[in-house]
């Protein structure tokens, strides 16, 4: 009897050290796809803010042109 719990132990053990190989991998993969991610969203983000000067860049020329066409509309 003791000899089939060592057994039973040993396989258990072995299953364990599987799972735990498994789940490493699966852990570094993980962690490579999060600093993916992190880069990814780092990168739209700064896109993000370049749109965002462009288009207050272009609202500010729009409303310019918007006030020299009413002076020029009082003007006339």
């Amino acid at each position: 009897m003791l000899e089939t719990s060592l057994s039973q132990l040993e396989q258990l053990v072995g299953d364990l050290v599987q799972q735990n190989h498994a789940l490493t991998a699966t852990n570094a993969q993980l962690s490579a796809e999060l600093a993916q991610a992190k880069d990814e969203n780092e990168s739209l983000q700064l896109s993000l803010m370049e749109q965002e000067e462009k288009q207050g860049a272009t609202a500010a020329r729009i409303q310019a042109l918007v006030e020299r066409a009413s002076a020029g509309a009082v003007s006339a």
